[in-house]
């Protein structure tokens, strides 16, 4: 089965409708299998971006292009999956220099807009977060706030370093202790919306929890598309019924941008909402077709 099926099944329910309006649900609701996610990721030199990429995604991650001539540093990156593609931003970390971070801001403030989500990735044993809390304050602001989500990488680096846990690869009950201080202080320092995750990539450790709070951060229409770039491994039953039910709710969305339109007449504004929850049921019955 395909997407071709799933567009079939969910088009049955809205057979009483002219086609110029069934061909405009159908046309929103293809717009959401084809949905292309688009992931910004940033951190200083050797905070481990590339390698949280390879961790969690199963493609190859290629370069495109520059994203903008000002700086060389920032990049694009698709990943292909068959006919499925996502991007990753590669922007750059902040605290090079003042001239840096100034053309940094400009860079930031052009793509803020159109990533669904950007991975700040900060170092565990970096305790300089100063210029952090100024970049997150004055250039990502309320306004973007909800786009960043802050992962803390290198946990095994964490003091006592040398009691992290071999055997079972998590960090000691010492190195635990002085990770929540950790994420406490930024917390409190930098005030975020989201969880705070912490991962240590080396380890394979905390990936499996990052993958789910992701899910919960990014906006509706792009968490199915997203799972289908995941390593298998991260792909578990709460991921795939969150992004289910995430596809559902886009659907509604879709048919509630049709039952909206302006000087439609009563009488096709009924059947579309009648053949809602049963347009929305299909979706999700098929979703499996799409993703």
């Amino acid at each position: 089965m395909n997407k071709y099926d799933g567009l079939n099944a969910i088009s049955k329910p809205l057979s009483r409708l002219p086609t110029y309006l069934s061909e405009r649900v159908l046309e929103q609701i293809r717009s959401l299998t084809d949905y292309e996610p688009v992931i910004g990721i940033m951190g200083k030199t050797g905070v481990g971006k590339s390698s949280l990429c390879n961790a969690l995604f199963q493609a190859d991650i290629s370069p495109v292009s520059d994203v903008t001539a000002c700086t060389r540093d920032a990049l694009r990156f698709r990943l292909q999956i068959g006919e499925r593609s996502m991007t990753i931003i590669d922007l750059p970390g902040v605290g090079e220099s003042a001239l840096r971070d100034r053309e940094y801001a400009s860079l930031y403030r052009e793509w803020l807009p159109q990533v669904d989500i950007v991975l700040w990735l900060l170092k565990a044993d970096d305790r300089a977060l100063a210029i952090d809390e100024t970049f997150y304050r004055d250039v990502i602001g309320e306004q973007y706030r909800q786009k960043i989500l802050f992962v803390v990488n290198q946990t095994d680096k964490l003091e006592p370093c040398h009691e992290w846990d071999t055997q079972l690869r998590q960090p000691s009950e010492q190195q635990q202790t002085n990770l929540n201080h950790k994420l406490q202080d930024i917390r409190q320092l930098l005030l975020p919306i989201h969880p705070v995750c912490a991962v240590s990539v080396k380890e394979s450790w905390g990936l499996t929890l990052l993958v789910e709070t992701l899910m919960h951060c990014l906006p509706r229409e792009a968490t199915s598309p997203l799972l289908r770039q995941l390593r298998n491994l991260y792909r578990n039953e709460r991921v795939k019924e969150h992004a289910k039910t995430d596809f559902s709710h886009s659907v509604g969305g879709a048919m509630d941008s049709v039952i909206d339109l302006p000087f439609l007449p009563t009488a096709l504004k009924s059947i579309l909402i009648k053949a809602k929850e049963t347009v929305i049921a299909i979706a999700r019955s098929v979703w499996h077709f799409f993703f």
